[in-house]
Formats: structure tokens, sequence, C-alpha cells
């Protein structure tokens, strides 16, 4: 049984955005792991595993536009179905 379930990626559109300040927000409100956070002031990449993508998702668009969004349940594919 895998502890966070979701791969959550997307892309996140907007301006002056600081990957280090979205790194540390995401860290210290959400729970997960293998977060990555990378890009510049225009377009930011999140990669994330947790078991609540909805948040991330609510977050990254409080940022600016969201596109480009994955969400994967790899429990599921852990399990040989669909993920």
């Amino acid at each position: 049984m895998l502890e966070f379930k979701f791969d959550t990626q997307l892309l996140i559109d907007g301006h002056d955005l600081d990957e280090d300040e979205i790194f540390d927000y995401i860290v210290e409100h959400f729970e997960g792991d293998s977060l990555l956070a990378v890009g510049d002031e225009d377009l930011i990449k999140i990669h994330f595993h947790t078991n609540k993508p909805w948040e991330i998702l609510e977050y990254a668009a409080s940022l600016g536009d969201i596109y480009d969004v994955v969400v994967e349940n790899m429990q599921r594919q852990a399990d040989g179905l669909k993920g």
C-alpha cells in the first residue's frame, strides 16, 4: 500500500511566480512527497505525490492559470490496473 496515492502534475502560467516560495508553501501546508516545483517567474511545473490532489490544484489555481493537469492513481498502477 502506497503512503501517497496520487501522482499530481501540472503547469502554472502566471506572473512573478517564485519556485522556492511555492515549494515551501506546499511542504508546509500539504501532506505528500516527491515534490518538484521548477520554472521561472512566468511558468512553474509542479510534481507532487499526495492523497488530496484537489488541494494542490486549488492552491496552484490561486497563483495563475493551470494547465496540462495530470493526476494518476499510483496505487491502481502498482496493482496492475489502469491508473
